[in-house]
């Protein structure tokens, strides 16, 4: 751990508002980074991209991606990409899941990959919302 890496209370590695890194960069922990990094990110664990973060990358490949400030470059997240708001994001989003806040600026086009085929985007079955149609459409 350098000097400008520190840990935060819950122990995930911190590149720090001062740090500036080029190259590239693998983890297997989560890791925020609060400065600016330029290269490519090849982790297995989990990226947080704090508000005044600077990212600019040709791809990002993460188990998880939390953003807060910006990242220029594609995205690959095995498993979820969330966009908070205030975060801008520039480049195509390959992910599991996504959500984005309101006032985020996404750039971009994005593919939900790992998905299972049936996704269900109800809280309720379709079979129970199709026949609660058919006895609605039977009483006209």
């Amino acid at each position: 751990m350098s000097k400008k890496e520190k840990k935060d209370k819950t122990g995930m590695v911190v590149l720090g508002k001062t740090t500036s890194f080029t190259g590239i960069l693998k983890f297997k922990t989560t890791l925020k980074i609060q400065g600016s990094f330029k290269g490519t990110i090849e982790a297995e664990g989990d990226l947080v991209v704090d508000k005044d973060a600077v990212l600019d990358t040709e791809h990002i490949t993460v188990n998880s991606l939390t953003v807060y400030g910006s990242i220029l470059g594609t995205v690959y997240a095995q498993n979820k990409v969330d966009m908070m708001s205030g975060a801008k994001v520039q480049g195509d989003v390959n992910a599991a899941k996504l959500r984005i806040a309101d006032g985020v600026l996404f750039e971009g086009k994005c593919k939900m990959a790992n998905t299972e085929k049936d996704v269900e985007i109800f809280h309720r079955p379709a079979e129970e919302i199709k026949a609660d149609l058919q006895r609605a459409n039977a009483r006209l």
